[in-house]
């Protein structure tokens, strides 16, 4: 069993990306400028915001952070998201979901610009993307087509099952693996909640991406010997061990399901980090206009 490191690739890929920002500046190129807008003080997505702004600064990026209260009216928050769209210094910027529920996430992601749509959200980057055409690709189905990419793992005819259909990772997951790609050409099954016998699928898998939110749902006996196993969980339980009062569990039971698999990821540590750093990629594209001319 190999386990695959998501943050020391991820830290690799920041070395790369801050040796092109400081080729952009030797060229008189102004820095790349990631902004995002957090509603509300969720402890994950404060997290996870936090990282971001940390990452840019590692990389040479200019960040910026709008913070807006729960209780932000959904027209205040377009207007913000207009005035990002409209403001020719901010290269890519996101909406930190998820938001509260007097507000329509879909208009919200909707009235994104594409071209700085870094989180690859908007329909017309997640149509760009089926279509084969330019676009930003989801970041964490990007950052997970990394790790298979840099660690060789052979995907091309392999027997893939996606467990999760959400928008952000189980779909585009499931079409990046089936395109005929480096890594793609695999068979997928893209399972959910309304799937009879998971196990059946599960357990003819080469290669499992869990992407449900629920805590070490995958066991052992739902694995094949040698599956190649990606966790995309990372909900908050509570733990009297830790000082924060929770630890981070995965949709797998990993210390059950590890000894099994050719490879697997870790969480914390896999497949979070390449989230991160797919974000500032997708931003460097924005700032050097590679997607949209």
């Amino acid at each position: 069993m190999q386990l695959i490191d998501g943050k020391k690739i991820s830290l690799e890929i920041q070395e790369t990306i801050a040796e092109e920002v400081k080729t952009l500046l030797a060229q008189g190129k102004k820095k790349p400028h990631l902004a995002a807008i957090l509603v509300g003080n969720d402890g994950g997505s404060e997290t996870y915001v936090a990282s971001k702004i940390k990452t840019c600064e590692n990389v040479g990026f200019n960040s910026t952070l709008l913070r807006f209260p729960s209780d932000v009216s959904e027209e205040k928050l377009l207007q913000a998201v207009e005035d990002l769209n409209n403001n020719d210094d901010v290269d890519g910027f996101i909406v930190q979901l998820p938001l509260p529920k007097h507000i329509n996430e879909h208009k919200v992601i909707e009235a994104v610009k594409p071209s700085k749509d870094v989180d690859g959200f908007h329909p017309i980057n997640m149509g760009r993307m089926v279509l084969n055409l330019p676009a930003y690709v989801s970041a964490t189905p990007y950052g997970i087509v990394q790790l298979l990419d840099r660690y060789n793992i052979e995907t091309s005819g392999k027997n893939c099952v996606v467990i999760g259909r959400s928008h952000i990772v189980g779909s585009p997951m499931s079409i990046l693996l089936a395109k005929n790609t480096k890594v793609g050409n695999c068979t997928v099954t893209l399972c959910h909640s309304k799937t009879k016998d998971l196990k059946s699928f599960t357990t003819k898998a080469d290669i499992i991406v869990c992407a449900l939110g629920s805590p070490e749902f995958l066991k052992a006996d739902m694995v094949k010997e040698g599956a190649v196993v990606i966790d995309v969980g990372t909900t908050r339980v509570a733990s009297s061990e830790t000082k924060s009062g929770f630890k981070l569990k995965g949709d797998v039971k990993f210390d059950e399901v590890a000894p099994k698999c050719s490879y697997i990821t870790p969480v914390p540590g896999g497949v979070g980090p390449m989230t991160i750093a797919s974000l500032i990629m997708n931003t460097l594209l924005a700032a050097k206009k590679e997607i949209y001319k």
